[in-house]
Parts: C-alpha cells; structure tokens; sequence
C-alpha cells in the first residue's frame, strides 16, 4: 500500500502458460485442438484491428497501477471486448450481410449493364468524334493560331545596356 519501488512482473500471479496476451480469452488444451477454425482474414483485411490491451492502455515506467488492479483490469478489458463483440455479431451480422449483398448486388448489376456499355458505347463513337473534333480544330482555331503567330514573329527586342 506504498509507494512501489520496483517495476513488478505480472508473472508473479500467473503462468507465463495460463496467462495469453492475445485479443481472446484462454482456452484449455483440449478446447484449443478442438477449435482449429479456418482464417477468416486471409489476406489481412482487419490486421489494424488487432490489438490488444498494451495497445490501448499502457503505464509509463514512471506511474504503476497495484498489480492486481492491473490485471483485474486487463481480465475485464479482455472479457468484455470479447463479449460485446459476440454480442454485436449476433445482433448485426446477418442484417448488415443482407445489407452489404443487397449493396453489391446492386453495384455490380449497375456496372455489368450500365456502366461499361456507356464506356464501350463512347469508345466505338470517339473516332468519328474524334475525326469532326479535329477537322473544327483544323477550321476555326488553326487560322487564328498562325496569324497570331505571324504577327508577333515579326517583333524583335533588343536589351542594350547605358
């Protein structure tokens, strides 16, 4: 109840073993070799998402916590990160994959029938625009170009120093 004068070890209460400082909470051995599920992020879409209690809540060396509220609190910070996330999956994922599917299913029928016909459409009609576009270019700008020109290439300026 005074002033802690050493950096205590959270090892002094738990097994390096028994004590898992990933983001779920320890499985017995048997639990572990049961659940070898497959990897839901195989290309590491949510690896920004992995963190764990260090991460978010960390004591500089010069102020410490008691060591049990320490782990107290990092039991609870685990637990409840995992329960709530349990519990909003539950209520959210099947609404927000129906919302997600409906959402793509629409983008991608826009693009399949919309999107690249117009695309292919303009790319067929762009020789012929592209034709007129340089004959009015040809016509009306180039005329205008060069005697513009002409009149300032007769200009000559000359810097002479007094």
């Amino acid at each position: 109840m005074g002033l802690e004068k050493e950096k205590a070890d959270t090892k002094i209460f738990m097994d390096e073993d028994d004590f898992h400082r990933s983001g779920s909470p320890a499985l017995s051995e048997s639990e572990k070799n049961s659940e070898k599920a497959p990897d839901r992020d195989p290309r590491g879409l949510n690896s920004h998402l992995k963190l764990g209690f260090e991460d978010v809540i960390a004591e500089p060396a010069s102020t410490h916590s008691f060591d049990r509220i320490w782990i107290c609190s990092h039991a609870l910070f685990e637990l409840s990160k995992y329960l709530i996330y349990k519990l909003l999956t539950l209520v959210l994922a099947v609404p927000l994959a129906l919302v997600a599917g409906l959402l793509f299913a629409v983008l991608s029928c826009l693009h399949i029938w919309i999107v690249v016909p117009f695309i292919k459409s303009c790319l067929m009609v762009l020789p012929s625009i592209q034709a007129v576009w340089k004959s009015m270019t040809d016509l009306l700008v180039a005329p205008v170009c060069r005697s513009i020109g002409k009149c300032f290439s007769g200009i000559n300026i000359r810097l002479d120093q007094e």
